[in-house]
């Protein structure tokens, strides 16, 4: 009997405490009791997220920069940018050490079931970049059956060269920089990449160019804001906010501003 009401006792306790160890944690409370919001990128995808020099200082800069900056004014908090490899912010933020992913990430099927994402923010077409010398080789989808094509590790990308060309060699690689030297020595016979990125690289090296290809574009591959999973009303303040700016067109001017960016970056 004694037990029986220790047992009863602690359940009252439970619910009255909105239940034992079951609570979802409120993410956007925690963010802003904490005063501070921490957001996994990797910054070497121009003009979304790269390093530059300002004041002769390195500093990580781009349109999901800007677009982050926005969201920790609106919700009141400092913004802090933690830079890594594509392939680990999805790990880093299971793991939850950010707050959320903001780098050109696309909410595909499988990594929905992993995490929650914020309404698309942006939705990129998708190109070929291949050496000018190469333009005539490489004109169709066909042309490039069997050749080594590019794309980032953990990327959408992977998933276009293996979707849409015709048994493709492969080669992922960490970060797009590398890709971009790989197409420009041989090494690889052209990169998939979301068109913005493809032009500040092209920009800056001008041996290079769009092939004359036209891949299929859909929604999965539109960027989206990755969350931990159940974090529902940080995510409906964060789709309030993508809404906001897209309305007012500010997202669209961060990618054209930093585009502009990037490219005298690289000129200077």
């Amino acid at each position: 009997m004694k037990k029986f009401w220790t047992s009863l006792a602690i359940i009252g306790v439970c619910f009255l405490l909105g239940g034992c160890g079951n609570k979802k944690e409120d993410k956007l409370a925690a963010i802003k009791e904490s005063g501070e919001l921490k957001v996994g990128t990797s910054a070497e995808f121009a003009p979304f997220e790269f390093h530059t020099l300002i004041d002769g200082k390195d500093k990580i800069v781009g349109a999901d920069i800007d677009l982050a900056q926005a969201i920790a004014d609106k919700l009141g908090v400092k913004l802090k940018i933690e830079d890594m490899e594509f392939n680990a912010v999805l790990a880093t933020l299971k793991e939850g050490k950010v707050d959320l992913g903001i780098a050109g990430i696309s909410a595909t099927p499988k990594r929905q079931k992993a995490f929650d994402f914020s309404a698309n923010y942006y939705n990129p077409p998708q190109k070929v970049v291949i050496n000018k010398k190469d333009a005539a080789k490489y004109n169709s989808i066909k042309s490039l059956s069997g050749k080594k094509i590019g794309a980032q590790k953990g990327s959408i990308q992977e998933d276009i060269v293996k979707e849409q060309f015709d048994d493709p060699q492969i080669v992922s690689v960490a970060k797009v920089p590398n890709l971009i030297l790989e197409v420009k020595q041989g090494s690889i016979d052209a990169l998939v990449v979301e068109e913005t990125v493809g032009a500040s690289y092209i920009a800056q090296n001008p041996e290079l160019q769009f092939a004359a290809i036209d891949l299929k574009s859909s929604e999965d591959e539109a960027y989206a804001i990755a969350l931990q999973k159940d974090s529902d009303t940080l995510k409906k303040e964060i789709d309030k906010i993508i809404k906001e700016l897209n309305d007012s067109g500010e997202i669209e001017k961060y990618v054209k501003e930093n585009t502009a960016l990037a490219n005298k970056s690289t000129e200077e």
